[in-house]
This record gives C-alpha cells, structure tokens and sequence, in this order.
C-alpha cells in the first residue's frame, strides 16, 4: 500500500496497511476520503445524490457526491480497463461514476461523470444509470 493512502475502518479509526476491512480510502496527498458504499447499484442522478447525501459511514454523515474537479484526477490515464491504481481505489471498477457537477450549458438535463475504463470525463443525460462514490475532504490534524 502507498504511503500516502490510509485505509478506514467503520468507525472512522485508521486501519493498518494491508487490512481488508476497511470502508474508506484517505488520501493524505489531496485530502480526499473515498468510499464505495453502494457496490454497482446504479442511479440517475438525481438519486445518487440523495443516496449520497443520507449515508452515515465510517463515523461521519458529511458524506457527497465528489465534483469533477475532484473525481478526474483518481484516474489514472497510463491504465487501461479499469483506469485506476489498483493499489490506491481497489474497490473502483472500470465503469463510469456521476459527479456532482452538472452541464452549465444545460443544468436540468446533463451533468459529468468520470469513466474509469478510459480515464474520460464525460456528460450523460441525468436519467441515466450510473455508479457513485461517496467523497469527504478530510483536513489533516496537527502531526499527521
């Protein structure tokens, strides 16, 4: 495991390197924790923010939908099917996941999502069905 990734456990304490019992991903380099609570249940989006939104999970409820800005840069487009460091987000599929972020050009209608086959940024129609991670920003405390 990268030293900058450390894993969490349900109630939100850090786990050792190696556990599989995690339900989160910190990543100390961007602040972001990342998890996966809902598997491959797909939504439209208007429901994976509401599924976002109500989640209690690894001792907070200040879970959301990430935006695009924050979602992009978890793909890493030197990987192919999925493309994702396996090591930093095993449990990210090669399957496209909604962000928060929706269409300025057309708010009601399309918003972006990340495909984590291809490394692309995408918009869909916001009735479609897709994947969503749940993000939280995490502020490093004094000596970590």
């Amino acid at each position: 495991m990268k030293e900058h990734i450390v894993l969490i456990g349900a109630d939100g304490a850090q786990l050792p390197a190696g556990s599989t019992e995690y339900v989160a991903i910190h990543n100390t380099k961007t602040g972001l924790m990342v998890a996966a609570p809902f598997g491959e249940q797909r939504f439209t989006h208007a429901e994976a923010l509401a599924a976002v939104k109500g989640l209690t999970l690894a001792g907070s409820a200040e879970w959301r939908a990430p935006t695009v800005e924050e979602l992009f840069p978890v793909a890493d487009r030197t990987r192919f099917d999925p493309a994702v460091d396996p090591e930093e987000y095993p449990f990210i599929e090669s399957d496209w996941y909604w962000t928060s972020t929706i269409d300025p050009s057309s708010p009601s209608d399309y918003a972006f999502d990340v495909c984590f086959y291809n490394g692309a940024a995408n918009l869909d129609d916001q009735g479609d069905q897709g994947r969503v991670l749940a993000v939280r920003s995490v502020v490093a405390s004094a000596g970590q």
